[in-house]
């Protein structure tokens, strides 16, 4: 018999995910390719075999077993659009919006993201690595084993490659996987506010060359929106990005359908975000580029806004879906992908198991990395939770507390 570290044996039900080597569209999305009674083989933090409990014992011992009897086993959520990296939470304009202000008034009045400009101006790279090593945790511990991270409240050359120097430390310090993206362009700082060609010049000129060349950020994102940036000015800073050698990120549509969607296929994003308002000709022209929509539901909640992505015109459309949190200290300050799932099945009306592969497989696809993470098959790394519940609809159907029994991240149990 064949010695492997670890064996994870007897799971009612294995999520593996496995099927085409693409993100999943369509009727895809629906299929979680599970195996009763399955086990996985781990070696070298690498899935060696995955199949049934008896086949797998038959050919590998373990010098640690695993017994999830009863339990389901699924791969490690992946979370493609997070901003965890500012200084101060922002529960007052919570309450704001709750006596009737809008997410744009309070942003024009002077909140917002430019609210979390001066906090993460004013901190010490040690500040903000502190704070944001504390909400990333807490994203592990509810099941978060690859996520993406932002920059975009220093909104200055220096402010900004200090916060993606605190992105890298944490992916350096933490057993978690963080992909990196720069977002000078979230919103226009206060000292540009009426003055936004030149701020658009010192992101093409200045922090785009300089991100670029500390190699701190794979992706670069824009706020393409009525109240931030346009259409031209997103196409202009977007190509200049490209340029320089960047993959491209949006927030895109997600209160006026300004043709964001659209410019997401042109340009050729890997992933346009929110999307609340995308047109249907902006959802037929990303299904045609391969861009992957990431639909955040959570944003929607925390506004108190109706506005939900139209998941089900995307899937019929074969538009691929990933889920994120867009966890952030203003418009959704939610650090658990089971609750996403749940809000995308209650709201957006996106069954069990087109959530759940939203928040695995296609969301390792949003980030590029689906060859490696997001199913549990042979020879990819293995990042697997082992969820204390009877079935994975049970997922959705609980919510409010943590239903993470264990996480394995890179083969080692947390």
């Amino acid at each position: 018999m064949e010695k492997v570290e670890l064996i994870i044996k007897n799971a009612k039900e294995l999520l593996t995910l496995a099927g085409p080597k693409r993100a999943r569209k369509g009727k895809e999305m629906n299929k979680l390719a599970i195996i009763k009674n399955g086990a996985i083989a781990i070696q070298d933090q690498i899935i060696v075999a995955v199949g049934e409990t008896d086949d797998i014992e038959k050919k590998y011992e373990a010098e640690k077993i695993v017994d999830a009897t009863g339990k389901v086993v699924m791969p490690g959520f992946v979370d493609p659009h997070t901003h965890p990296v500012f200084y101060s939470t922002r529960e007052n304009e919570f309450e704001m919006r709750l006596l009737g202000k809008s997410y744009v008034e309070i942003s024009q009045s002077g909140g917002g993201i430019r609210s979390s400009i001066n906090g993460v101006r004013k901190s010490s790279e040690e500040e903000l690595l502190k704070l944001a090593k504390h909400r990333v945790g807490k994203m592990l511990e509810n099941g978060t084993t690859t996520l993406e991270a932002k920059s975009g409240y220093g909104l200055s050359t220096a402010s900004e490659i200090k916060m993606l120097r605190v992105i890298k430390r944490l992916n350096d310090e933490l057993p978690l996987d963080i992909v990196p993206t720069f977002m000078g362009a979230h919103e226009f700082p206060i000292e540009y506010k009426n003055n936004r060609e030149e701020y658009i010049r010192i992101l093409k000129e200045e922090m785009l060359p300089a991100v670029a060349e500390s190699g701190l950020a794979k992706y670069c994102d824009i706020f393409t929106e009525e109240h931030v940036y346009n259409i031209s000015e997103s196409r202009e800073i977007l190509n200049r990005a490209k340029e320089l050698g960047f993959a491209l990120r949006m927030h895109a549509d997600e209160i006026k359908p300004i043709g964001g969607a659209e410019l997401a296929a042109e340009v050729g994003a890997v992933s346009a975000d929110h999307l609340g308002a995308a047109s249907d000709a902006g959802i037929r022209a990303m299904a045609a580029a391969g861009v992957i929509a990431t639909l955040l539901p959570g944003t929607i909640f925390s506004l108190g806004m109706n506005s939900y992505a139209r998941a089900r015109d995307m899937i019929a459309a074969n538009l691929p879906i990933a889920l994120a949190t867009d966890y952030n200290p203003g418009s959704c300050n939610c650090d658990s992908m089971q609750f996403i799932i749940t809000l995308a099945c209650l709201q957006m009306k996106m069954l069990p198991a087109e959530a759940i592969c939203a928040a695995t497989i296609n969301a390792a696809y949003a980030l590029q990395c689906g060859d490696k993470i997001g199913s549990i098959e042979k020879n990819k790394q293995a990042d697997i939770l082992v969820m204390d519940m009877p079935s994975y609809r049970f997922l959705p159907y609980h919510f409010g507390s943590n239903d993470v029994g264990m996480i394995i991240k890179n083969g080692r149990i947390l």
